[in-house]
């Protein structure tokens, strides 16, 4: 993508931004809220019509109209919320709208003979035949990969796929992807949470207020540094902000909320404490 820019009533939403996806790679989009990834990701595939700039791939020009332009040229996404039937099977789902036919009718056999295929290219093992809604979330997800892949996919696109698994639905999903990635794809991965990103991803591209702001490999980028990059202010300043520890004023007040021993099935206890004029993170594994 090429000098892409895109402008909406009063905003500017992308910039003359550039984009650069590789065979076998996976490439982390980074940016705050309103930084313009939504807004590119929808230009690549065909949601929006871009005011200025190119796209090419494999060497070739395109320009998707609409969403099944850019499958049918390569391009597949899986967006955060899965856009599944759950009361279709599997197999229906990964053909919905384009379902092998046999004299005049759809083929059931050939059906689930491709969803098998399409599954097991992901190391799944699942009866294909029973509604989906009968499967975890992770599963749906993994569903919703395989039949964006079943269209022979040239590039990926998972936006916020972890959004709602748990650590050990995550580490299965991210087992998948580096599979894909191996087979030569190209798969392009937006996240709010940096440690994933650091975890999965072979680049950054970093936007901020709609303009690029920069390609580095995620080996040379350490994380200070990407958060300087996307929200526009200088690493020392922004070290010198998260360096207060408990011990400061600004969470040295009166406790005004604690709880001692708070337990849950499989999980051990843990003990809160809020002081007056602080603010108390929980990440995701402390109250699961």
């Amino acid at each position: 993508m090429r000098g892409i820019t895109k402008v909406f009533p009063g905003v500017r939403a992308l910039d003359g931004v550039d984009f650069t996806l590789r065979r076998g790679e996976i490439h982390t989009l980074m940016g705050e809220n309103g930084a313009g990834k939504s807004t590119l990701l929808k230009v690549l595939t065909g949601v929006y019509r871009p005011d200025a700039g190119t796209m090419t791939l494999d060497g070739e020009r395109i320009s998707p109209r609409t969403p099944p332009e850019a499958q049918s040229a390569g391009i597949s996404a899986v967006h955060q919320e899965v856009n599944l039937i759950p009361q279709l099977s599997v197999a229906e789902n990964i053909f919905l709208g384009r379902q092998p036919m046999k004299f005049g009718r759809i083929d059931w056999k050939a059906v689930r003979a491709g969803a098998e295929q399409a599954v097991a290219r992901l190391d799944l093992k699942i009866d294909v035949t029973q509604p989906v809604s009968s499967y975890s979330i992770a599963i749906q997800q993994l569903t919703a990969i395989a039949r964006a892949l079943s269209v022979e996919a040239k590039a990926l696109l998972l936006d916020e796929p972890t959004s709602s698994l748990a650590a050990p639905e995550v580490a299965r999903l991210f087992s998948v992807v580096r599979k894909l990635r191996d087979e030569g794809i190209g798969i392009i991965f937006v996240t709010h949470f940096l440690d994933q990103a650091y975890e999965i991803s072979d680049r950054f591209t970093v936007l901020r207020n709609g303009k690029l702001v920069g390609e580095y490999a995620a080996s040379d980028l350490p994380r200070l540094e990407l958060i300087s990059k996307m929200i526009g202010k200088d690493a020392t300043d922004i070290e010198k902000t998260g360096a207060r520890g408990a011990g400061d004023s600004a969470y040295s007040g009166d406790v005004f909320l604690s709880a001692k021993g708070m337990s849950k099935k499989n999980t051990g206890p843990l003990d809160v404490e809020v002081r007056k004029g602080g603010i108390l993170g929980l990440d995701r594994k402390s109250v699961v």
